[in-house]
């Protein structure tokens, strides 16, 4: 299994069968871009097509010879699914996924074909992929298992080299992390993630990206305990005095999706936007 770092436009064989292919869309929010994942050797699957960049969408219509069986977003969000489109115009592909949600934030030209539901399963070769449903990130957010290769394809459930943004109403910091469970039953010799490199050390990620959210959720409630009848403007401040105050205004909507968990579970309350603790 290759664990080459992504590079921009760049084939990297990551395993047997496995292709993946890096858009040129870097940003703070993306790192290096976007993974496209192309399962198969002479019939694919697509997983996340990526952005609606004509030299991506080039190359990978060349590494395939446009023999795309199925084109298949974890998510849509328009940097995994806006190449969706004009793939499938130009190949006949199947669209696979859920539907974007009535948000801004979801690239509304995704029309699956066939919605994905938990436990789904897409053949492509002699491979199946499994269809397992991760909302927190997004409501629709769905991972892939390839038991064939014991990779899990998540997305942006689980990301290399940052955390993942939980982003309220569409995002859920609770149904987030309840997600886990599904994915660390799975028999697994790595994680794909959307952004970064491929993790190869799946269980340890996942024990220390649920640590990493219960420790920040508890220096929050700390936070609150010192300072009650707190706004988020305010708090962030606190909660994520080790975070850059130039990023704040991400970190305070990861700091919302934390106390809208906490405030269904009772911990916290808000009145007139000012949190404190029951």
């Amino acid at each position: 299994m290759n664990k080459s770092p992504p590079i921009a436009e760049k084939f990297i064989q990551i395993d047997n069968s496995v292709m993946r292919l890096t858009a040129p869309n870097p940003s703070f929010m993306t790192g290096a871009g976007t993974n496209t994942y192309i399962i198969g050797n002479n019939d694919f699957l697509v997983i996340d097509p990526g952005p609606n960049i004509p030299k991506h969408i080039d190359m990978l219509l060349n590494a395939t010879e446009g023999n795309i069986s199925y084109l298949v977003a974890t998510h849509t969000h328009p940097d995994h699914s806006e190449a969706v489109k004009p793939l499938a115009k130009l190949t006949g592909a199947k669209v696979i996924g859920k539907s974007p949600p009535n948000d801004q934030d979801h690239d509304q030209t995704f029309k699956p074909n066939r919605e994905i539901n938990d436990g789904d399963i897409i053949n492509i070769e002699d491979i199946e992929i499994m269809a397992i449903e991760t909302p927190g990130h997004a409501s629709n957010h769905v991972c892939f298992f390839s038991k064939n290769h014991q990779a899990l394809f998540s997305g942006d459930h689980l990301m290399n080299g940052s955390s993942v943004l939980i982003n309220p109403p569409d995002g859920d910091m609770q149904n987030y992390i309840n997600s886990f469970k599904k994915i660390d039953s799975l028999e697994m010799k790595y994680i794909a993630p959307a952004h970064g490199a491929i993790f190869d050390n799946p269980y340890e990620t996942i024990k220390h990206t649920l640590l990493h959210r219960l420790s920040r959720e508890a220096r929050i409630i700390k936070s609150l305990k010192n300072n009650p009848k707190s706004n988020l403007s305010n708090l962030v401040k606190y909660a994520y005095d080790d975070v850059d105050q130039s990023i704040h205004f991400i970190a305070e909507r990861s700091l919302l999706a934390h106390l809208v968990k906490l405030e269904k579970e009772g911990i916290v309350n808000n009145e007139d936007n000012f949190w404190d603790l029951n």
